[in-house]
C-alpha cells in the first residue's frame, strides 16, 4: 500500500506539468495517435498501432476486422482534419482546454442525437480513451465509498478484452494512462482495493457456446451470494462479445435487477456498438449504464469510448466526491458540466480523443441516413454469403454464434438481430492421419500474412492464377482464443460487417452490395490459400 501511494505521489508533478503546458496542435495524423494508453502508439518500424492500423487512410486494404479495429476512412480523416483546422483558428483566443471542452460538448450532443436518445431526461455521457477505460471508470464509480469490496461479475476475458479484468479490479491495464502518466501495469490505481472480479465462461472447452440458461444460472448464483452478505454488485452484460455473443441474457438481467434494485448495478458492454437505437434506448430506460466505442462497428480510429449513464445512476453518483484514482484517466471535459464532482479533474485538452470521436461520428452520420430495412437486407445477404463460404470449405469451421436475442427488452425487428461477426477456425488439409486445426500461433501467422501483398515474397511458390489472391491485403479481426480441438488450443479469426461497408453497399440503390460481398469472399479465399500453400 505504501509503495502505491509513493508511486502516485511521484506522478503528481507530472500531472501538474501536463496541465500547465498548452500542448501544440500538431498534424492530424499525429493527434489521432495521442491521448490514449500504450496501445495507441505506433510501432516505429511499421508505423502501425498494436492492432495493425495506421493513422491515415488506406483505400487498398480490404477492411473486415471491425470486431478489433479498422483503419480510418478518407471521410473520417477529412472530418478529423477539418476539426483540427477549426481548432487552429482558436489558437490565441482561448486556452486549448476551453476549445476542447466546447467541441467535446458538441460531440456529446450529436452522439445522443444520432443514437435517438437525446430526449431521455437526465442522460449523461462521459468520454474515455477506450472501452477498457470505460470499464475502469464504471467500476470505480460503482465501488467508490463502499464499506466492503464491490463484486464485479463478467464473462471470461477471452470474449471481452485482455485488460478488462484488471481495469474492473482497479488496476492499471497498460504501462501508461490516457493522460500520459507512466504507471506500473497490473498495480492498483488506489491504495485500497475495493473491487472483487469474478468471471463466467460462455463457451465450453471446445469453443461451442454454453446454454444461455446455464450462463444465467452462474451469474445468478454469484449475485445472490454477494447480496446475502450485503455486497454491492456490478454486473457486466456483454452485447456483443468478441465472437458475437450476448451474455448473460438481457431478459434474465432485467428480472434480476427488478429483484435487487438496491444491490445491483448493470453495465452493458456494447463497445462493439452493434446495436440499433431502439436497443440502446431499451437498455438506458432500464436504468443501465451503456459503454460504447467509435472504433469497432463504426470503424472510427482506435481508441474512443463513451459511457452513457441514465438519470437514476447519474443522480446517485454525480454529487459524490470523484475517485482520485481516475485523475490519470479522465480530464474535466470528459464529463458533462452537470457532473460537478468532476471539477476535481485536471482542466486539460485531449485533442486525440476528440478527433477520433469526430471521425467516428462521420461514419455514424452516414450510417444513420440509411433506412433500417436496407441495412437489414444487406446484412442478410452478407451473412448468407459468408456462412455458405465458411461451411462449404473443409479448411474452415464456423464457430457457432447464437442469433442475438434481446427480447423482451427489444424486439427482433431491427437490423441488430442479424449476425455481423463471423468467427471461424482454420484446419490443415486432411491427411490419412485425420484433420487437425491450426494452432494459435499458426492462426496468428495467417492473420498477419493476410494483411500483406505476398506476390514475389520468398518462400511462396505461387501460380499466376494465385497471384491476384495473394496480392490482396485483408484485415480480419484478431484471433480470439476459443478452447481446444483435438487437443490443440485454437483461436478463431473473425470476418465482420461494419457501418462503413453497409454505407458503401447500400449507396446508389444497393449497386455496390455485390462488390462488398465479393471482397469478403476474396478475403476468405486468401485465408484458405495461405493454409494450403507450400511455404
Amino acid at each position: 500500500m505504501t509503495t502505491i501511494k509513493v508511486e502516485r505521489a511521484a506522478q503528481a508533478p507530472q500531472r501538474a506539468a501536463y496541465a500547465s503546458i498548452e500542448p501544440a496542435i500538431g498534424p492530424t495524423a499525429q493527434l489521432l495517435v495521442s491521448g490514449g494508453d500504450a496501445r495507441v502508439l505506433l510501432d516505429p518500424q511499421h508505423g502501425m498501432n498494436k492492432y495493425g492500423c495506421r493513422p491515415v487512410p488506406d483505400a487498398t486494404l480490404l477492411a473486415f476486422g471491425s470486431s478489433t479495429a479498422s483503419i480510418i476512412s478518407e471521410a473520417g480523416y477529412a472530418a478529423a482534419d477539418q476539426l483540427r483546422r477549426r481548432l487552429l483558428v482558436e489558437v490565441g483566443r482561448e486556452p486549448h482546454a476551453a476549445s476542447h471542452a466546447r467541441e467535446l460538448n458538441r460531440v456529446r450532443a450529436e452522439l445522443l442525437r444520432l443514437c435517438d436518445v437525446s430526449d431521455l431526461p437526465g442522460l449523461e455521457v462521459a468520454f474515455a480513451a477506450s472501452g477498457t477505460d470505460l470499464h475502469l471508470i464504471s467500476a470505480q464509480l460503482a465501488s467508490h465509498g463502499a464499506s466492503m469490496p464491490t463484486l464485479v461479475v463478467m464473462i471470461d476475458a477471452a470474449e471481452t478484452g485482455s485488460g478488462v479484468p484488471a481495469a474492473l479490479a482497479g488496476r492499471h491495464f497498460s504501462s501508461r494512462t490516457a493522460l500520459g502518466e507512466s504507471v506500473i501495469e497490473g498495480s492498483a490505481i488506489a491504495g485500497d482495493g475495493t473491487t472483487e472480479v469474478v468471471s463466467v465462461p460462455i463457451r465450453r472447452p471446445d469453443g461451442t457456446p454454453r446454454p444461455a440458461a446455464d450462463v444465467d444460472a452462474d451469474f445468478e448464483a454469484l449475485v445472490t451470494k454477494a447480496a446475502a452478505i450485503g455486497q454491492r454488485v456490478l454486473l457486466i452484460l456483454v452485447d456483443l462479445s468478441k465472437t458475437g455473443m450476448i451474455a448473460p441474457s438481457p431478459a434474465f438481467v432485467a428480472a434480476l435487477h427488478r429483484r435487487m434494485p438496491d444491490t445491483l448495478d448493470v453495465l452493458v458492454d456494447a463497445c462493439q456498438f452493434r446495436i440499433a437505437s431502439p436497443t440502446l434506448r431499451a437498455y438506458l430506460e432500464h436504468g443501465w449504464m451503456v459503454a460504447l466505442t467509435g472504433s469497432k462497428f463504426l470503424t472510427g480510429p482506435t481508441f474512443s469510448g463513451a459511457l452513457l449513464i441514465p438519470a437514476p445512476i447519474a443522480l446517485r453518483l454525480r454529487g459524490k466526491p470523484f475517485p482520485n484514482a481516475l485523475k490519470a484517466y479522465c480530464c474535466r471535459a470528459d464529463w458533462s458540466p452537470h457532473w460537478t464532482a468532476a471539477g476535481s479533474l485536471d482542466h486539460v485538452a485531449n485533442f486525440g480523443l476528440l478527433l477520433r470521436w469526430e471521425a467516428a461520428l462521420e461514419e455514424l452520420r452516414a450510417f444513420r441516413a440509411i433506412p433500417d430495412a436496407e441495412i437489414a437486407s444487406f446484412l442478410q445477404a452478407f451473412a448468407q454469403a459468408v456462412q455458405h463460404r465458411l461451411r462449404s470449405d473443409p479448411l474452415f469451421e464456423p464457430l457457432p454464434v447464437p442469433q442475438p436475442d434481446r427480447r423482451p427488452l427489444a424486439e427482433a425487428t431491427g437490423w441488430d438481430h442479424i449476425q455481423t461477426i463471423f468467427p471461424f477456425l482454420l484446419y490443415h488439409p486432411a491427411t490419412e492421419a485425420g484433420k487437425l486445426p491450426l494452432t494459435r500461433a499458426e492462426t496468428m501467422q495467417v492473420y498477419r500474412l493476410l494483411q500483406a501483398d505476398l506476390r514475389g515474397q520468398h518462400g511462396f511458390a505461387i501460380t499466376e492464377s494465385a497471384g491476384d489472391v495473394l496480392a490482396l491485403r485483408c484485415q480480419l479481426g484478431q484471433p480470439a482464443a476459443c478452447g481446444t480441438r483435438a487437443g490443440v488450443p485454437v483461436s478463431a479469426l473473425r470476418l465482420c460487417a461494419s457501418t462503413r461497408l453497409i454505407t458503401e453497399a447500400t449507396a446508389q440503390n444497393g449497386r455496390h452490395a455485390a462488390a462488398v460481398i465479393n471482397r469478403a469472399l476474396a478475403a476468405l479465399d486468401k485465408a484458405a490459400m495461405l493454409v494450403r500453400i507450400e511455404k
